[in-house]
């Protein structure tokens, strides 16, 4: 599905963020990782997409932004937001007992001068 047509008709912001979520889970099929989980939620919180680059457990945090106004994607992991997902990674690492290389990644999907554009930050923050 072309990146300009995944978000018509979508109802709610949670349904903007899931379709956004799925489009990504896609793009980074193409881009070479696999894909393990979508949405794992555990007692530490809930993780966007979980996959593996290699030898590594990739955490992914999807940002889908419309819009610009408030800084973009980026702008909206900010420490908190930083802690939850590290909180929720160590559980999911802790629960199957991965001994492995781990990393934090953001995705930012954003609507620029019309067109929607992926942007991939690896390694985008290290565990606090």
């Amino acid at each position: 599905m072309r990146p300009d047509r995944w978000w018509r008709g979508r109802s709610s912001t949670t349904d903007f963020g899931r379709a956004a979520e799925r489009q990504v889970a896609r793009w980074l099929a193409d881009e070479g990782l696999v894909v393990v989980e979508h949405n794992h939620r555990n007692a530490g919180g809930e993780i966007d997409l979980v996959a593996r680059d290699g030898e590594t457990l990739v955490f992914v945090e999807v940002k889908a932004r419309s819009r610009l106004d408030y800084g973009g994607a980026l702008a909206a992991i900010d420490r908190d937001k930083r802690r939850r997902l590290v909180r929720a990674a160590r559980v999911y690492v802790s629960s199957r007992g991965w001994k492995g290389p781990c990393r934090f990644d953001v995705v930012a999907l954003q609507r620029i001068d019309g067109e929607w554009r992926y942007q991939r930050y690896p390694s985008a923050f290290e565990a606090e």
